[in-house]
This record gives structure tokens, C-alpha cells and sequence, in this order.
């Protein structure tokens, strides 16, 4: 069997004052033209579809829709996507009974694995045996499938509970002759997210620790594991099984800038381990954060046809700037000007003994006075230390 894996496609995201309704239609022909190339047998996508809860229902609604459907290639084959942290589960769920009939299969919430949360599905290629573990929010953790208030536990444990479960209940259900796929939502912890020094696509609210499993969420089951949630494309880190982060569609943020965008094409077989493959993408307009002169970033290749956040080299503050830069570069997103800025002076030092002062603020902090032995250590710190303003 070959399965295509794509993710987070952020249907309806903007960057700046641009509207990149028509890019997104360009790379989404992209990937259905590839899954034609490629013959496949099966679609999952990890995650994120739209980046709003409620999408513009003409333009970004339809579109994502649109090019679900399009990609199950008349109905032949089965696409499942589930529902990313900028997606809404009530939406995937509520458009899941239409779509069904059409071989777009949405899941939007976590489920038993008995009742919807394990799909076993045809395809051209065989049975297909695919746990959807859709995006978790923290306040969820403790009755995802129990009845309400049954257990409670770290973010990280109860991820690692629902993919094992989802696990051992598709091996059982695969048996022999079908391939076992989990598409889920989650950050693992040591993948890369941070880059470039600059903004990335990825919501920082569900990007820190609380938000990350260990590898070991990721269960030796599966035959793959398709993720998404993290837009640089890479593998699992120390998965036990073949599994990636397919990425982004498109460069999101100037902190993608430079990413190669991609999706995964994967040749399973029952019982074998997953061969994986990346497929590079076209589609979409470059972003750039070009450093120097005025003269030197005129002459920087793809300045004209990228989006572009500028670090202009000047003599000083140039209130015109962002009007120059605007009409100049037909796709310019931020600008600053970068010159040589005087250092204020240092603060003249206090009028009291530093002792003096931190023996005021430990009886403000505390609430009594400090004893002798805490002054007499504090007086040979400041010894030890090199006055800054000398």
C-alpha cells in the first residue's frame, strides 16, 4: 500500500497584509497531482487543515473541503484527516457524516477506539487500520473516553495512554492482512520548532513544555506514525517506528523562511517496516530576511518575487523607510532600519552601600531584618565581584 502524508495546511492564514488564498490553491493541485503521480492508495492529513476555528466559509471553508474531496480521486481512494489545534472538532464533526459518502473521513474529537477512534478502511491497495488521535487540549486530559472525573494525570502520561491503547487495539483489529497507521496531532519533545530568529507558524500557547510528550507516546505498534503540529519537516525524534512531521504546506512565518515544504509518501506492507520518502513542493511564494545596504538587497537574487522581511544597513533613522521599501518590493512584509545606536551611560552608582541596600530590601522581602551572618556573607559577594562601573 502507498499513503500520502500531508499536514497542517492553515487554510485561510495571512501573512502581514497578504492574502494567500491563491498559493494555497496552487500547492493544494500540487499535492493532488503528486498523489495521482504516485498511484496512492490512501491520504491522511495530521492536523490543522484551517487556521481558524471558523474559516471564511467561501473562500477558505470551501477550498479545504474541496481539496479533501478532490484528493480521495473520485472516490477511489480513502483520505482521513483529524482535527489540529487550530481546527474545530465540532466542525469535523459535524461535516463528517456528508463527507463520508464522498471517502473523506473527519475526525474531530478523541474517541474510544471502539467508537471511532480506529477506522478500518479499504483501499486499492488492501485494508488499512488508521487511529486518529486528534489534537488534546491540557484541559481535557483526564476524561478523554472515561466518564468524567475517572482519572486525571500529567499532559505527557495520558497522551502516552491514549496512543498505546489505540495501539494494541489496531494490532488486534489489523490481524495479519492489513497495514496499521496512527495520524496524531502532538508535539514530541526534541523536535525542532524554534529557527531563524524570527516568528514561526506554529501557535506558541501549544508549543511549550506543558504541551510535550516523550518519545515514548509514540507506540511500537503502528507500522507508521503520520504527526503533525510541527511545521519544519522532519522525523520523529527517537521513535521506535518509522514516523515524521510532514510540515507545512507553506513557508507560514519568517521563521520558516528557507524550509523546504514536502510531503511524505509511504510504501507499508503488512507486517514490514514503512519505507518513507519525501516529495518536495513548488507551490507558493518564498519568504527571505535579506541583511545589508539599500544597494545590496536591490541586487540580492528573489528579492522581487518573495515576501520579504528587511534589515535595511542605514546612517541613522530613516522615517521614510517603510514607504520606500513598499514601493520598491512589490512583496515586502516588515522593515527595519539597522544603524549604530549610542550606548546610554551606565546608571551612577547608588548613593547608600550596596549592603546598606540589600539589607533594606531583604526586611521589605521578608519582613524581618537580616542577621549579621547574611550581611558579612553579602559583603564578601560584592568583594568577590568586580564592580560593573569600574
Amino acid at each position: 500500500m502507498k499513503v500520502l502524508h500531508t499536514s497542517d495546511w492553515h487554510i485561510g492564514k495571512k501573512l502581514g497584509r497578504f492574502d494567500r488564498t491563491e498559493e494555497y490553491k496552487e500547492v493544494l493541485a500540487e499535492v493532488a497531482d503528486i498523489a495521482d503521480r504516485e498511484k496512492v492508495d490512501l491520504v491522511v492529513n495530521s492536523g490543522d487543515v484551517f487556521d481558524r476555528p471558523v474559516p471564511r466559509m467561501e473562500e477558505d471553508l470551501s477550498l479545504g473541503l474541496n481539496s479533501l474531496v478532490r484528493l480521495t480521486d473520485n472516490g477511489h481512494r480513502p483520505v482521513v484527516a483529524i482535527a489540529g489545534n487550530h481546527d474545530s472538532p465540532a466542525m469535523f464533526e459535524v461535516l463528517a457524516p456528508y463527507l463520508a459518502p464522498r471517502n473523506v473521513h473527519l475526525v474531530g474529537w478523541i474517541k474510544d477506539p471502539k467508537k471511532g477512534g480506529v477506522l478500518d478502511l479499504e483501499t486499492p491497495g488492501g485494508r488499512a487500520v488508521i487511529s486518529c488521535f486528534p489534537f488534546l487540549r491540557e484541559g481535557y486530559t483526564f476524561n478523554v473516553w472515561e466518564p468524567s472525573g475517572a482519572r486525571r494525570g500529567k499532559y505527557a502520561d495520558r497522551l502516552k495512554e491514549i496512543s498505546h491503547a489505540y495501539a494494541k487495539y489496531a494490532g488486534d483489529l489489523a490481524g495479519t492482512d492489513a497495514v496499521t497507521i496512527l495520524v496524531a496531532h502532538f508535539l514530541v519533545g526534541g523536535a525542532k520548532v524554534q529557527g531563524h530568529g524570527a516568528p514561526r507558524g506554529e501557535r506558541e500557547l501549544h508549543m511549550d513544555k506543558a504541551y510535550a510528550a516523550n518519545p515514548q507516546a509514540i507506540p511500537t505498534g503502528p507500522q507508521y506514525v503520520a504527526m503533525g503540529h510541527i511545521h519544519a519537516p522532519q522525523p520523529v525524534p527517537h521513535a521506535p517506528v518509522a514516523a515524521e512531521y510532514a510540515g507545512s504546506l507553506l513557508e507560514m512565518d519568517f521563521g520558516e523562511a528557507g524550509e523546504t515544504k514536502r510531503v511524505v509518501i509511504v510504501d507499508i506492507h503488512p507486517g514490514l517496516p514503512a519505507q518513507v520518502k519525501s516529495v518536495e513542493l513548488e507551490g507558493g511564494r518564498r519568504l527571505l530576511r535579506p541583511e545589508g545596504t539599500w544597494a545590496e538587497i536591490k541586487e540580492m537574487p528573489g528579492v522581487y518575487e518573495s515576501y520579504l522581511d528587511l534589515t535595511v544597513k542605514t546612517e541613522g533613522p530613516e522615517p521614510g523607510l517603510a514607504d520606500r521599501a513598499r514601493e520598491e518590493f512589490e512583496y515586502m512584509v516588515k522593515v527595519k532600519a539597522d544603524y549604530f545606536r549610542i550606548k546610554p551611560p551606565p546608571p551612577p552608582p547608588p548613593d547608600k552601600p550596596w549592603v546598606d541596600l540589600y539589607e533594606d530590601y531583604y526586611q521589605r522581602d521578608t519582613g524581618t531584618k537580616a542577621d549579621s551572618g547574611l550581611l558579612d556573607a553579602f559583603r564578601e559577594l560584592e568583594e568577590a565581584v568586580p564592580n560593573e562601573t569600574s
